[in-house]
C-alpha cells in the first residue's frame, strides 16, 4: 500500500471512531507528517483527497475542518467507510438495510416480469443450500446479484456490487440464527411462486415485507433499538 493510502486510511478511521469529530480542526499538516512519518506533500495530497470525497474542507492557512460525512460525502465516502469494516457505525448498517428495502422490491419486481425464468432458475438453488450460516450467506449474495442482473436497469447491479464483502459478512452474521435461514427458506419459495405467475407487484409486495422482517430482525440481533 502506497504511504498516501495508508494514511488517508488511518484519518478516515479516526473520523469514523470520533477522534476527530465534525467541525473541529485536524492536526497541521507539520504535525501530520510527522505522527505518520512522512513528507508533507504525501500529508497534502491525502488532505486534497479527503476534501474532495467531502471528508474535510480546506482553507487557505489553516487546518483542515472535519466535515460531517453525512452531510457532506458522496459515493466515494460510502466506499471508504465499507473498506474500514472494523469500524463502521452501527447506525451506518441500520441505514444501509434501509437502502436495501428501498431498492431490493424494484429491481426484483423487474426481473421477475421481464425475466422469470433466470428469477426461477436462481431460486431452485436455494433447495441445494447447505443449512449453515456461510452457505446461505453465499447464496443470498448470488440470488441478489442474479436478481439485480435480470432487472431491466444496470445501475442496480452497479450499487449492489459496492457491498459485496460487507453483505456476505453481515448475512453470515444474521444467518447464526436457524430462525433466519427458515425464514429465507419460506421467502424464497414465495417468490418463487410470484416468479411462477410472472406476477412482478407480488414479487415486490413480498420483498418490501422481507426487508421489513430482515431490519426487524438485524436490530433484535444487534440489539440496536
Amino acid at each position: 500500500m502506497k504511504a498516501s493510502d495508508k494514511v488517508e486510511k488511518q484519518l478516515i478511521r479516526k473520523v469514523l471512531q470520533g477522534d476527530y469529530p465534525p467541525s473541529t480542526q485536524i492536526p497541521s499538516e507539520r504535525e501530520l507528517a510527522a505522527e505518520f512519518e512522512v513528507g508533507r506533500p504525501v500529508v497534502r495530497e491525502v488532505l486534497q483527497r479527503l476534501e474532495r470525497d467531502g471528508w474535510l474542507t480546506i482553507r487557505h492557512n489553516q487546518r483542515a475542518t472535519v466535515n460531517d460525512y453525512w452531510k457532506e460525502g458522496n459515493l466515494m465516502t460510502i466506499v471508504h467507510i465499507l473498506n474500514e469494516e472494523d469500524t463502521i457505525p452501527q447506525e451506518f448498517i441500520i441505514h444501509l438495510l434501509e437502502l436495501r428495502r428501498d431498492l431490493s422490491p424494484s429491481y426484483v419486481k423487474g426481473a421477475v416480469s421481464h425475466r422469470p425464468l433466470e428469477v426461477i432458475s436462481l431460486l431452485k438453488e436455494s433447495e441445494l443450500v447447505a443449512d449453515e450460516p456461510q452457505a446461505f450467506a453465499e447464496y443470498d449474495w448470488a440470488l441478489q446479484r442474479g436478481l439485480a442482473t435480470a432487472a431491466p436497469n444496470p445501475i442496480y447491479l452497479l450499487i449492489l456490487n459496492s457491498f459485496q464483502h460487507l453483505y456476505i459478512k453481515m448475512a453470515t452474521y444474521y444467518f447464526t440464527d436457524s430462525a433466519y435461514r427458515i425464514a429465507s427458506r419460506s421467502y424464497y419459495g414465495k417468490l418463487m411462486g410470484a416468479a411462477l405467475e410472472q406476477d412482478g407487484a407480488k414479487a415486490e409486495k413480498l420483498v418490501k415485507e422481507m426487508m421489513e422482517q430482515s431490519i426487524q430482525m438485524w436490530q433484535e440481533q444487534t440489539e440496536v433499538k
